[in-house]
């Protein structure tokens, strides 16, 4: 061998050397990073009063899809995440405690740790431990969907197993901004297609160590509100229906756990409609845009290419009060705003390496400050989870409030809130880093 090739050998074996010592010590560092899927059922068995329109006044007729929950658990280090999507409307203010103690209790989690969202269909079953206020048929779906909970967490954690990530997006027209400003002014729920949206369809992709697709996350923003009132059948709507679509396509036990983003304003394109239309030849609303969305998502995930092991996890949790917004004596709400002067903000964020931070609030947050927390954010890709951990109910960004409409109207925050909860949700992602 002459001096030459001898020359180029040696570099080529201390530059193996080198290289494996880094990837040998970005190992340690990182740890090994274990997920697991579980997906259980939790149809209501029985005739329920149904979440999302207080017109409804009787029980539902039947089932159209079924109702899912979907967790997915990450675990690095002693390190856990545990997510939870829920084909649900709400965890009220007197569901939500109880079964976040259950599920704390029971795990041994702590606070940050946990994200317990629904996807919001207004299809599904009230979620209800009053005995005064409540149906029994309510209160008893809700004590058995806490044990189910329990289950699929159980399940979840059992299936942990080393993995590998990937992250891709891609965007859908399923969703559009709702307020609707009319001839002289008023604004009204309906269909704005100018209107600010956040069209990006956001997809983690989790796969065995050897590339076997065992699950993903996915994140869209829209309210499940393709069917209206009229509709008594239970059903996931848009986003339990895309939910089912990306699951069937993948196939196996493949599992999709789908979460809310900040979607106050945003309505399925096709919205409130009275039922599903059986037509012959007519594809009903929800399933046709569940499915447009959930081939979106199929894209995004078969065309996800880079790949990335380990992942160090962190998380935080915090609850910010913001001013209440003062009450006029009509409003039914005047002694609850007399006896409380702040409205409490949950806020969950949590990290999986260097470019994922997840972020979940207890409100239904519009669409500007979703984006405007998503372009802040110090990570690559920020999953924004609404409905998650609480329910406090719409939160505005400061601008609308001029304009009116359901969504201010509706809302128990003063306006300037919403800034105080992105600087809060920013600088606890900062800090997370």
């Amino acid at each position: 061998m002459n001096q030459k090739k001898l020359f180029l050998a040696f570099t080529a074996f201390f530059m193996c050397i080198l290289l494996w010592g880094q990837t040998s010590k970005s190992e340690d560092k990182w740890g090994t990073l274990h997920a697991g899927f579980a997906k259980i059922d939790i149809t209501p068995d029985n005739p329920v009063m149904l979440y999302g329109y207080a017109s409804r006044k009787t029980l539902s007729e039947g089932v159209h899809d079924l109702l899912s929950a979907r967790a997915v658990v990450f675990e690095n280090n002693g390190r856990r995440i545990v997510l939870i999507s829920s084909d649900l409307g709400s965890y009220g203010e007197d569901v939500f405690p109880v079964i976040q103690k259950s599920i704390l209790d029971k795990f041994s989690l702590k606070e940050s740790e946990l994200f317990l969202s629904t996807i919001h269909s207004h299809s599904s079953p009230v979620l209800s431990l009053n005995k005064e206020t409540g149906d029994p048929n309510n209160i008893k779906y809700t004590e058995i969907l806490n044990q189910k909970l329990l289950a699929v967490i159980t399940e979840a954690f059992k299936n942990l197993k080393p993995v590998n990530t990937g992250i891709g997006k891609g965007f859908s027209p399923v969703g559009s901004n709702r307020r609707e400003m009319k001839p002289d002014g008023s604004i009204t729920l309906g269909r704005n297609p100018y209107g600010p949206a956040d069209k990006e369809v956001l997809v983690m992709k989790i796969v065995t160590p050897e590339g076997t697709p065992i699950g993903a996350i996915i994140d869209y923003a829209t309210h499940a509100t393709s069917l209206g009132p009229g509709n008594m059948m239970v059903s996931g709507d848009v986003l339990g229906l895309s939910e089912q679509f990306v699951e069937r396509i993948l196939g196996g036990s493949f599992v999709a756990p789908l979460f809310a983003g900040a979607s106050g304003n945003i309505d399925p394109w096709y919205r409130i409609l009275p039922e599903f239309n059986t037509e012959p030849g007519w594809i009903p609303e929800p399933v046709l845009l569940g499915t447009l969305l959930g081939e979106e998502v199929v894209h995004v995930f078969r065309n996800i290419k880079e790949i990335y092991q380990g992942g160090e996890i962190n998380t935080s949790f915090a609850t910010i009060e913001c001013p209440r917004r003062k009450m006029t004596e009509n409003n039914n709400k005047l002694t609850e705003a007399v006896q409380k002067t702040t409205v409490p903000v949950n806020i969950t964020v949590a990290r999986i390496g260097e470019d994922v931070g997840f972020v979940g609030f207890n409100v239904e947050m519009l669409t500007e400050i979703g984006m405007a927390i998503k372009a802040g954010s110090p990570f690559k890709h920020t999953f924004i989870i609404t409905h998650c951990n609480g329910s406090s109910g719409y939160l505005p960004p400061a601008e609308l409030y001029k304009e009116g409409g359901y969504e201010i109207s509706s809302t128990r925050f003063e306006i300037g809130s919403a800034e105080m909860v992105v600087k809060k949700a920013l600088r606890m992602l900062y800090d997370l880093k």
